[in-house]
């Protein structure tokens, strides 16, 4: 589905704008609008995939006996530590 472009401004840095410039200009491209739309898709495709996974864990409360609760608190716990 292409949907017509609308044009907006959006604030950004200088070191963000140069990073921009240099890769749309690696790419053959004159702006960096491409790179942008590319950004917002991959952005709201990761949302909406932790939106969903989120859901669906949710659906799962109550589910768990004790031990597994507390199996799964304990994964979820170090996964969280790696994160950052």
């Amino acid at each position: 589905m292409y949907v017509d472009p609308m044009r907006t401004t959006v604030e950004i840095d200088d070191v963000h704008r140069a990073e921009l410039l240099k890769l749309a200009a690696e790419r053959g491209e004159k702006g960096f609008s491409s790179l942008i739309r590319e950004a917002l898709d991959l952005y709201m495709r990761q949302h909406r995939a932790r939106r969903d996974a989120v859901a669906k864990a949710l659906l799962l409360k109550g589910s768990f006996g004790a031990t597994e609760a507390d199996g799964f608190e304990a994964s979820i716990r170090q996964l969280r530590r790696k994160w950052r």
